[in-house]
């Protein structure tokens, strides 16, 4: 059994003024097994954030389901949704959600808090991840310290403390330096921990190392498979390819 499934995932808008439906997906269905990297590509208004909302159980589909490590979300109460995200989902989002009147280190110190965690357990995490990622002498500085790209890293490191069976990337790399995506990278392929990843991509070098690539086109899939398989088939993931490049033909 995959460790991620969503089965013909639709998702409905109704606009604020006029009553229009807006069709955010429509019939969205792929797998995922355990340990995959998963990169999720696509156009502005092709559906990547709402798609990942519904796989974080923020967000709920019109239709079709999502079942993680076997566990259908739609027969889940709010009560074990919450519990859910906090055991087994991770989450970094674009806007860091750190909270400025805590230390860095607090920040990522509160999903473990909130779980229940002895301060030397919380200690024997954090640690490893605040040098794999660099930020150990960042620990004691507040948010409005650091540059964005350290934002980040915490972000990561926070989602990471709980060593979560599936990590939700928001398009975290594409706003950072080359060298910075290079290191969030490598961070990622080094954990000690079983970890399966699903990431929004821009940039080509995050989506060249993914197993999967699930590119979405007006709230479908138009294409899923390998970069090398992608770019063979010459079709819309090769266009977008081009387009970032701006080279005419690869």
């Amino acid at each position: 059994m995959s460790l991620l499934e969503a089965a013909n995932i639709k998702k409905t808008y109704t606009t604020r003024f006029g009553g229009n439906k807006v069709e955010a997906l429509r019939n969205v269905s792929f797998a995922v097994e355990k340990g995959e990297y998963v990169a999720v590509m696509g156009e502005s208004g092709s559906g990547k954030t709402t798609l990942l909302n519904i796989l974080a159980a923020l967000d709920k589909p019109t239709g079709g389901r999502i079942r993680l490590d076997g566990q259908d979300l739609s027969e889940l109460s709010e009560k074990e949704i919450s519990q859910l995200r906090r055991d087994k989902l991770g989450f970094v989002f674009q806007d860091f959600n750190l909270l400025d009147t805590f230390t860095l280190e607090d920040n990522i110190y509160l999903p473990l808090v909130l779980a229940g965690e002895k301060h030397a357990e919380m200690k024997r995490r954090i640690i490893p991840l605040a040098v794999q990622l660099g930020i150990e002498p960042l620990l004691k500085k507040y948010p409005y310290e650091v540059s964005g790209g350290q934002k980040q890293r915490i972000s990561l490191a926070r989602a990471l403390a709980i060593r979560p069976s599936v990590l939700i990337l928001d398009d975290t790399t594409s706003a950072v330096d080359m060298e910075t995506e290079k290191q969030i990278q490598q961070s990622l392929r080094e954990l000690d921990f079983p970890c399966t990843k699903i990431v929004i991509a821009q940039r080509i070098s995050t989506t060249k190392t993914a197993d999967k690539i699930i590119v979405l086109q007006n709230g479908y899939i138009e294409e899923m498979g390998t970069h090398e398989e992608l770019m063979e088939k010459k079709g819309y993931y090769y266009e977008l390819v081009k387009l970032q490049t701006g080279v005419d033909e690869l």
